[in-house]
């Protein structure tokens, strides 16, 4: 029996474990800030769960977030986008980093395909020649256009003080 079921987090020290205890499954790596989830999002993962045969998507810590995108971000904290990412059927794990960037959490999984957006050139992936110098492969995942957690929030209408 697998000591890992699907639709929990993960901590990064358990990832090696995890790797070895899902040897022979290929295994698909994602990330991001996923702070308002909306249509974007959600057919990026689908595209990268079609890609293996499980989901492990690398979540920034609320700190990571404020350091990355500013004061009043995240909306949501990072226990509830790690719940409402694992609500999703495409998720099948969820991980929490608390670097700017995912580099270490690739590392510790090593997983067979890193996904993200279309709109990164070659090199311009954390993790890419990580996953690539042991034979994984990198897949960029046309984005939905018009979605953004940023554009999102910039259309909301100001609070009432």
């Amino acid at each position: 029996m697998m000591k890992y079921s699907a639709g929990r987090t993960i901590a990064r020290e358990e990832l090696g474990d995890f790797r070895r205890e899902n040897a022979g499954r290929t295994i698909v790596f994602t990330n991001g800030c996923f702070d308002l989830l909306h249509r974007g999002h959600v057919t990026l993962l689908e595209a990268a769960r079609a890609l293996g045969d499980c989901l492990v998507v690398g979540i920034n810590s609320d700190d990571s977030v404020v350091r990355l995108k500013g004061e009043g971000r995240p909306v949501s904290g990072q226990d509830d986008r790690a719940f409402v990412l694992l609500g999703l059927r495409s998720v099948d794990y969820v991980t929490v980093f608390e670097e700017d960037t995912p580099i270490e959490t690739i590392e510790a999984l090593e997983p067979d395909v890193l996904v993200k957006g279309a709109e990164y050139g070659s090199g311009e992936i954390v993790g890419e020649n990580f996953v690539l110098s042991r034979g994984g492969r990198v897949e960029r995942i046309e984005m939905v256009g018009g979605y953004s957690s940023s554009g999102i929030i910039a259309r909301m209408p100001p609070k009432d003080r």
